[in-house]
């Protein structure tokens, strides 16, 4: 016996449609209780006198009332019984009117009749508990919620869909299969039992780790689908970068002022351009300075260039190359990509872009100020990132093959290590206890990454980035 809980599992906000959720054993008696289906209003309609005799994942149209009889709202509600659930539980759903207001007044009356408030992720921890998906699908959830790309969600479904713990289940089978005929051998030795083969089994071993090791070079990329390519914007003073800032997001995120020196801290917002998500980083204009607070920007300034993915140096266009850009442009790493904007395109220009040219970086004019420009700059950012576009970098996210996760890539990184230590010892004809000492390791990896092997710390730790609803 499971007890019941419900939550809400949209948002806070004022929207259209609102929902309540509720799983548990006795989730259709409660629903029973507060949920009265309309009457038929046409020959085929359906209606229903009570929830328990409902068809699942149908629809039926109602009144929710409080303990006092009186009338919430009007709502819809579907019922999708256990196993077959998304939880593996009995559970219910009123897709009311989207006011906070009236959300809260449904749960709080299912508060009344004995269901308590779902924790963050509980609805999801209990279909991984009960069944319904494995660890890695149930981690894809929150990923798929969190996603701030169209490429990350593609990732996050196909992750959904059961890809990595495909994989997984496919590397923790061929091992079982050393283990039980090393095994068998070992225990049996008088039964017809084909003996070692050891050339085969090395065959496995080199190939499972091959695998992971590819799974593994996945996350680097996917760190960038997911957080976004590190952008710096560098320049010397009134160039105009907290201006490209703004102008880039399309509002006032940085002050923005004509006295050198303003910006003394890095600001950091993230945007999308075209399928490039790109964490903008503005920063302190960079010149030699008396100031120690301005010296510590500089300084900061620095320190985000050295882990630039993508650095934006603006110019002012106004003004002939100075001293202070050339420093600017020396102080990008050479295999770093950069750009140069040549800001301020609403006033006569001076600045001489042959001279870009020269020192081999490409460039954009713009108008921060204006907007001008700012397209060009954005197809010139998407040249630089190709692997962003619609190329096989963005089907392999479609296939969820990007592993996003620090807690799976640190567990497929100990199970490729055992493997490679199996088959190490294999090699050098070590007893064959050893050998199974690392695939039994490599094994319990993979387990803790589909769930199989269950840590309630790990566990716990996962859901707690959840939503209450979800």
């Amino acid at each position: 016996m499971s007890d019941t809980i419900a939550a809400i599992a949209t948002g806070k906000t004022v929207s259209a449609i609102g929902i309540v959720r509720i799983s548990g054993d006795n989730a259709l008696t409660v629903a029973d209780d507060i949920f009265r289906a309309a009457a038929r209003t046409t020959p085929r309609a359906t209606t229903v006198t009570t929830l328990k005799n409902a068809e699942n994942r149908k629809l039926y149209y109602g009144e929710i009332h409080d303990e006092n009889g009186n009338l919430i709202d009007l709502c819809l509600c579907t019922v999708s019984r256990a196993p077959g659930s998304y939880t593996g539980e009995d559970t219910v759903e009123f897709h009311c009117h989207g006011s906070p207001v009236v959300l809260t007044e449904v749960l709080q009356t299912l508060f009344k009749h004995g269901v308590r408030q779902a924790l963050p992720g509980e609805f999801t921890k209990r279909a991984f508990l009960n069944g319904r998906m494995d660890l890695t699908q149930a981690e894809a959830v929150i990923d798929i919620i969190e996603s701030e790309t169209p490429a990350a969600a593609r990732n996050a479904a196909g992750q959904l869909h059961g890809s990595i713990g495909t994989k997984m289940e496919s590397v923790y089978n061929r091992l079982l299969d050393i283990m039980t005929h090393f095994h068998a051998v070992i225990d049996y030795p008088d039964e017809d039992i084909d003996d070692f083969q050891m050339q085969n089994y090395l065959t496995t071993l080199r190939e499972t780790e091959n695998e992971l090791q590819k799974m593994l070079e996945t996350h680097e990329r996917s760190k960038v689908l997911r957080e976004g390519i590190p952008t710096v914007i560098i320049g010397r003073p009134n160039t105009g970068k907290s201006s490209l800032l703004n102008a880039l997001l399309g509002y006032d995120r940085a002050i923005v002022t004509d006295i050198a020196g303003t910006t003394r801290d890095t600001i950091e917002e993230k945007i999308l351009i075209g399928n490039v998500l790109l964490r903008l980083i503005d920063t302190a204009g960079l010149r030699k300075t008396n100031d120690s607070i301005e010296k510590l920007g500089v300084e900061r300034t620095h320190a985000a260039i050295s882990k630039a993915g993508l650095v934006i140096l603006v110019l002012d266009g106004s003004e002939p190359l100075k001293n202070e850009d050339y420093d600017a442009l020396h102080s990008i790493p050479p295999d770093v990509p950069k750009i140069a904007v040549v800001n301020k395109s609403d006033l006569p220009a001076e600045l001489n872009i042959n001279e870009l040219k020269k020192l081999g970086i490409d460039n954009c004019k713009i108008s921060a100020l204006s907007g001008e420009g700012l397209i060009s700059l954005d197809e010139e950012i998407q040249k630089l990132f190709p692997e962003f576009g619609k190329s096989s970098a963005e089907r392999q996210s479609a296939c969820g093959e990007l592993i996003t996760n620090i807690r799976q890539t640190e567990a497929i990184s100990r199970a490729a290590s055992s493997i490679h230590s199996a088959a190490t010892a294999l090699t050098a004809s070590v007893t064959p206890d050893a050998v199974l000492t690392d695939i039994e390791a490599a094994m319990a990896a993979i387990g803790e990454i589909t769930g199989s092997v269950i840590k309630e710390d790990i566990i716990s730790g996962i859901f707690e980035r959840f939503c209450v609803g979800k």
